[in-house]
């Protein structure tokens, strides 16, 4: 597990340049590299150039620019590679499988053929009407 920041954090080390990444895409809030454990083939990361922890302590701005990084990158998954639909996902804290404590989005191009071979994290089944309402309003306030 990689719970650094600053000079030890190897994502930061990848926006320096000072860690080699394939990278796809570099603005000036973001940079987009291959994930060397790829889900499927084009599996890429997007990560703000400012260290955040995770989703709870990243800024709005760098936030947005991830998601409109990844949205530039998924549109080339699909034109480029031809994969058939895109999954967007962040973890955010070690009991939702993150790894490296720097924000990032992972966008994971799906493919309707054998180099896909994910699948569903959990199973759809409907929720208690009278919880998800009051789930609802224990958010809202």
């Amino acid at each position: 597990m990689n719970d650094v920041t600053g000079p030890d954090c190897i994502f930061c080390q990848i926006v320096a340049g000072e860690t080699p990444s394939a990278q796809v895409e570099e603005d000036e809030r973001t940079v987009a590299f291959m994930d060397i454990f790829p889900a499927t083939p084009g599996h890429t990361l997007v990560v703000p150039k400012a260290h955040a922890r995770d989703l709870l302590e990243v800024s709005g701005e760098d936030l947005a620019a991830c998601a409109a990084t990844a949205q530039r990158v998924a549109r080339r998954l699909v034109s480029e590679l031809g994969a058939d639909g895109v999954n967007l996902v962040n973890a955010c804290g070690a009991v939702a499988w993150q790894s490296v404590f720097h924000v990032h989005l992972h966008v994971v191009p799906r493919y309707l053929d054998e180099r896909d071979s994910l699948v569903q994290p959990w199973t759809p089944t409907p929720g208690d009407p009278a919880e998800l309402a009051a789930l609802a309003e224990r958010i809202r306030a």
